[in-house]
């Protein structure tokens, strides 16, 4: 079997920028220069090519940002730089992601032309009031309408939601998620709101001026995502995804099993291997010094770090423990070069926190997920 490998580009420029959103986006009053960042792109690509082993790409990932904004001939030259470089499989994914107020059915026939086959589209909440709390720029009837024209091109599709925001009862949960479900033919990304370091939403959290759920409330929040998508056989594959059997994501699963994928564009991080050692790679976030950066050095990395085989194996737990799958503990022994505290496995075992699967594997339990970070952390102490 063939490891799957990854390419992630990232392109950052939104209309406007969400209060919640720590990404990396940008928003700029003039359209940028596309022609001018998919060459860099490319140039990018070039430069990352020579670190990495012969390797056959599984999946492609335009990820921002917002890269439905992209003209399709800006993803079809992207997609053919990638082709330049490493063979793409046949049955390769490659997805885009896409806001409701960008989607228009002749692009999106354009996106289906370049080869795109996956689209992932950012609706947020199937309510107007808490999709402008949220400051997004649809409406709920405009997100629902953009499913469809998503259904209508492309093979496979999956869509976002938040939940936990503030003032949310479960009851107003299991009425939005029971409606999104209906919508939803293999794939939902369900994300609990949090309130990150330097966004506008912590700013009003720390003034007191936004509420969120109390812990109580947010378990109960959790618990109706689970009992709705398992009625509908969309179990939770990873902490945030809930997919029917096949239609995970290939390409989330390539972060979270651990594997190799090269990221280019402002901002993308990659984990790259060549001679036996995993690279950790970033690059510049800001566009234009980006753009800048790769006009002249050919690449905009600002770290290229050889990853000791400590460093790979806490990445790998804290990637790993994230699938209902759970890691292959035979694998993190050989990375980490040391074996998991039999100790702390046990009382987590024996505390209904983790199991042991088939074939070597440690998976968190259902119950266990609501405490994953704690988790992870015990057992990499």
């Amino acid at each position: 079997m063939v490891e799957a490998f990854g390419v992630y580009v990232h392109w950052p420029f939104c209309l406007a920028k969400c209060p919640y959103c720590d990404f990396n986006s940008h928003v700029r009053h003039e359209k940028p220069d596309e022609a001018r960042y998919a060459r860099a792109i490319a140039t990018e690509l070039g430069y990352l090519k020579p670190r990495t082993d012969a390797r056959e790409v599984t999946s492609i990932f335009f990820g921002g940002g917002t890269p439905s904004l992209m003209q399709p001939s800006t993803v079809q030259s992207v997609l053919d730089a990638i082709a330049g470089h490493w063979t793409i499989s046949k049955d390769a994914e490659i997805t885009l992601e896409a806001n409701p107020t960008s989607v228009e059915a002749e692009r999106f026939r354009g996106y289906r032309a370049a080869g795109v086959n996956r689209v992932s589209l950012g609706v947020q909440a199937l309510d107007d009031i808490s999709l402008k709390n949220l400051g997004r720029m649809h409406s709920a009837k405009e997100a629902l309408a953009a499913v469809e024209v998503a259904r209508e091109n492309f093979p496979r599709i999956s869509f976002d939601l938040i939940y936990a925001r503030p003032d949310q009862s479960p009851q107003a949960w299991r009425e939005e998620l029971t409606k999104a479900l209906t919508f939803a033919p293999e794939h939902l990304s369900l994300y609990q709101l949090t309130i990150e370091p330097d966004t506008t939403f912590e700013k009003l959290h720390r003034a007191g001026k936004l509420i969120t759920p109390d812990e109580d409330t947010s378990r109960a929040l959790w618990d109706v995502t689970q009992e709705l998508c398992d009625a509908r056989s969309m179990p939770a594959y990873e902490i945030s995804n809930h997919a029917k059997a096949g239609a995970e994501s290939r390409h989330n699963l390539v972060y979270w099993r651990y594997q190799e994928y090269a990221g280019v564009g402002p901002g993308a991080h990659g984990r790259i291997g060549a001679d036996g050692a995993r690279i950790a790679t970033s690059t510049e976030k800001h566009p234009e010094r980006w753009l800048a950066r790769v006009e002249q050095d050919s690449h905009g990395l600002i770290e290229q770090e050889k990853l000791s085989q400590l460093e790979q194996a806490d990445e790998m737990l804290v990637m790993g423990l994230r699938l209902a799958e759970g890691i292959d503990v035979a694998r993190f022994e050989r990375l980490s070069g040391v074996s998991l505290d039999p100790a702390r496995v046990s009382f987590l075992e024996s505390e209904g926190l983790v199991e042991r699967g088939e074939n070597s594997r440690l998976r968190v339990t259902p119950s266990g997920f609501p405490l994953l970070d704690a988790i992870v952390a015990d057992l990499a102490a």
